[in-house]
């Protein structure tokens, strides 16, 4: 598994703990740096996503909440951590491609959420992309045409 996904998943249990319990994130980071899930991850990528998540929470709710069928807040706390995941890349990490940036949500919901909690999140990512990153989406689509 490489570093990026174990920081992605080390990022979606401290954002796990953090809707469930709204600890502080530095005691969050502890937690989760004290957790086999954190061993080999890419540290500054993991501490972007954790950080960065919570701070840009309810920005990242809101581009969410166009494509999703409910609040953000009633949604399980895995798909709702995938889904920040997804959202905070698209929004601010451009030099992963859209694609990438979904099927890693995608993935971290199979490992962790529920049966077809996958499914769930991939249909609102890829709506939510072709808001935050509409240039590459339209011209990922148009090659496949």
């Amino acid at each position: 598994m490489s570093a990026r996904r174990r920081a992605r998943q080390a990022a979606l249990t401290g954002l796990y703990q953090w809707l469930v319990s709204h600890e502080e994130p530095a005691v969050i980071q502890v937690h989760v740096e004290e957790q086999e899930v954190h061993a080999g991850c890419d540290q500054p990528h993991f501490e972007a996503l954790l950080h960065g998540c919570i701070a840009q929470a309810t920005t990242l709710d809101a581009a969410l909440a166009r494509h999703v069928d409910r609040p953000t807040a009633d949604l399980s706390p895995v798909e709702h951590a995938a889904l920040m995941i997804g959202a905070y890349e698209l929004a601010n990490c451009i030099e992963i491609p859209y694609r990438v940036v979904i099927n890693e949500a995608v993935e971290l919901t199979k490992s962790f959420g529920g049966t077809d909690g996958h499914k769930y999140v991939n249909g609102v990512l890829d709506k939510t992309a072709a808001d935050l990153r509409s240039v590459e989406v339209q011209a990922a689509r148009a090659a496949r045409s």
